[in-house]
């Protein structure tokens, strides 16, 4: 087995030493790559090539995906061209001392002295870029180069695309000297550390105690392990701890350490957040919280008739239209239950665009004629409709006064989860419609339909209907995307009828 660790394998270390050891021997035991995942790692590709267009005259060392080889070939013909003198390269792979890796950038400042640049298609240089760089750091500074400065090439979010894209305006750098410098002695022996953990024949223990133990800041790793570790681990009890409510690693090791195995028999005072307590208590009892008085308060607020909307979106980080900004959501559906008055009938419209052109101006044109002018709206998580709201109406300012007026009528019906009025274990300590809604309204099912996610129906969209792939099945596509986003205000009226049965 090559057990020359890279710079992803150190980044998978980082995040729990399990992930690192099982992608080299035993991957079939992983869960797929994610396609929702996979696409958002393509579009940082193409990021990387207009960032890229701030370098004219690079010279470029890369590898044909089709052809290891080239790929083998890389530590040598990264040397040739550092040996030439020349000014900047791209896409170079050095190998020393049992690591790798390929960087994005190096730029000569004299003799054998560089600048170390990383290309992130995020909007910011975020915690773990450090930790990236310092390997990358280690492993040039080995090879025999000197790095002076270290930053990272990210995506602008204030950037608003004028006609075609500016890859001096959609980028922006940060440098990360100093935090890189402060992590080097960090990750040697981290990196003895990660070796050491690959020599062995027997999978760590894949505890979730074990993320993130370098302790990088503002990550969701330990969210995402958990999925994994629910992946290795199917049956896991629905109750054990490790479906807490967001635990932290430290929590969940004290937990194992006091021979914790259930929610149901951890101490409150183990609890971290207030959702863990009420997820606690809720297992322990069996019963549900309700506070008729706060959700009765909150329901008599609502005015007819009511309007149950919900936006599907689409983002990327190189703005598709003028007016766009790197992953800003913009929608190009929506879904729509109307409530004239109590008891009356209900009705359905909706919009979905089918067209390769801006989805907004058709989108806002029959979201006017079909929400009327009074009466209270519904969404669940209402900051992400309004901030839809008020990214069109920046973009179409002839629209802005409809959708201010929109924004002022909205309420949101996840307040009483949100808040914990209405509390039941099988929530999970989550307050999101995909967990609320099975238990309020066991008939209705997001695992019944193609598209489950939003996510997934975002990539669809993109790729159907904006990038015209999939067309042998696009009108089932439109279908199961139109079936999802009904589906997510339904689920609303039917979580509303719920909530006033506590009245």
């Amino acid at each position: 087995m090559n057990t020359t660790i890279s710079k992803s394998a150190y980044m998978q270390y980082l995040r729990h030493p399990a992930l690192m050891w099982l992608s080299k021997r035993e991957k079939h035991r992983l869960p797929p790559t994610d396609p929702n995942l996979q696409a958002m790692f393509d579009a940082g590709h193409e990021f990387e090539s207009y960032a890229e267009q701030l370098f004219p005259g690079a010279t470029r060392i890369g590898f044909d995906i089709r052809n290891f080889s080239t790929y083998r070939t890389m530590p040598s013909r990264t040397r040739e061209v550092l040996d030439s003198g020349v000014s900047i390269i791209l896409q170079g792979r050095l190998e020393t001392g049992g690591i790798t890796c390929i960087f994005d950038v190096l730029t000569r400042v004299e003799g054998n002295t560089f600048d170390l640049i990383e290309i992130k298609s995020s909007t910011r240089a975020k915690p773990e870029h450090a930790y990236d760089l310092a390997f990358q750091t280690v492993l040039l500074e080995d090879s025999g180069l000197t790095i002076r400065n270290i930053s990272v090439i990210h995506a602008d979010k204030k950037y608003v695309r004028e006609g075609k894209i500016d890859p001096t305006g959609i980028t922006a750098t940060t440098n990360i000297t100093e935090e890189v410098r402060e992590l080097i002695e960090l990750t040697r022996q981290q990196i003895k550390d990660a070796h050491a953990v690959l020599a062995g024949t027997t999978c760590p223990d894949l505890s979730p105690r074990h993320t993130n133990r370098a302790g990088v800041k503002s990550t969701n790793w330990a969210q995402d392990y958990l999925a994994v570790y629910h992946h290795l681990h199917p049956d896991l009890d629905s109750y054990s701890i490790y479906h807490l409510s967001y635990p932290t690693p430290e929590q969940i090791g004290e937990l194992e350490d006091a021979g914790i195995k259930l929610i149901k028999d951890i101490p409150l005072d183990l609890a971290v957040r207030d959702k863990q307590r009420v997820q606690i208590e809720t297992t322990l009892s069996g019963e549900p919280i309700i506070d008729s008085t706060q959700i009765t308060e909150f329901l008599n607020t609502f005015t007819y008739p009511l309007y149950f909307l919900d936006y599907e979106t689409f983002s990327h980080v190189i703005p598709q239209f003028p007016g766009g900004s790197p992953y800003a959501d913009y929608p190009f559906q929506y879904s729509l239950h109307i409530l004239d008055s109590p008891g009356s009938e209900l009705r359905h419209t909706e919009y979905l665009h089918q067209g390769q052109d801006n989805p907004m101006p058709g989108l806002i044109t029959q979201l006017q004629k079909d929400i009327g002018g009074s009466g209270t709206v519904l969404t669940w998580n209402m900051s992400y409709e309004k901030g839809c709201n008020d990214r069109m109406a920046s973009c179409y300012l002839e629209h802005a006064e409809f959708l201010a007026g929109l924004n002022a009528r909205i309420d949101d019906l996840m307040t009483p989860f949100s808040k914990m009025w209405c509390f039941y274990r099988d929530f999970m300590g989550s307050a999101s419609v995909k967990k609320v809604m099975p238990v309020l309204a066991p008939e209705l099912s997001y695992q019944d339909l193609s598209v489950g996610d939003g996510l997934l129906a975002r990539r669809l969209w993109t790729e159907t209907v904006m990038g015209g792939k999939n067309q042998d099945k696009r009108e089932q596509v439109i279908s199961d995307l139109s079936q999802y986003c009904t589906l997510d205000t339904y689920a609303m009226v039917r979580i509303l009828e719920e909530l006033y049965k506590t009245k």
